[in-house]
């Protein structure tokens, strides 16, 4: 999984991957969910670590990440799946895990500016989910 993702990087920073690239490898899945957003403090997520995710990533305002309700893990959206948000640009990845009460929820991370995810509120949107293309076809 930490090679994926390695790889992942390398070819948006090195090589400027297009959606074209992207979906030759990848199916997208549609679905849709209610989508809120969340900021990296200590109201918010955990009063000791603020900017330490649920897997232990350290979280940094800028990065395109998301937390997802764990009913969405067995489903596909794994740690590290990309995300296409139907309103947002770019590819968002899942580092983060919601309490266990949400269901069918993303919650988008915004840094922590606390306006923009206020303003982001909640949403019932689209999103496309990757799933790697199988080999053989």
């Amino acid at each position: 999984m930490v090679k994926r993702m390695i790889i992942l990087f390398s070819c948006f920073a090195a090589f400027g991957c297009t959606d074209e690239t992207l979906d030759k490898k990848y199916d997208w899945i549609p679905l849709k969910v209610t989508a809120t957003a969340y900021n990296s403090l200590p109201n918010q997520t955990s009063y000791e670590h603020p900017a330490i995710a649920a897997w232990g990533d350290s979280i940094t305002p800028g990065l395109k990440w998301i937390a997802v309700s764990r009913d969405l893990l067995n489903r596909g959206l794994a740690y590290n799946t990309m995300v296409k948000i139907d309103t947002l640009e770019g590819i968002y990845i899942v580092k983060d895990k919601m309490h266990s009460r949400w269901k069918n929820r993303i919650d988008v991370y915004m840094g922590e500016n606390i306006n923009d995810a206020k303003e982001w509120g909640r949403r019932k949107i689209t999103i496309k989910y990757a799933v790697k293309k199988d080999s053989i076809n």
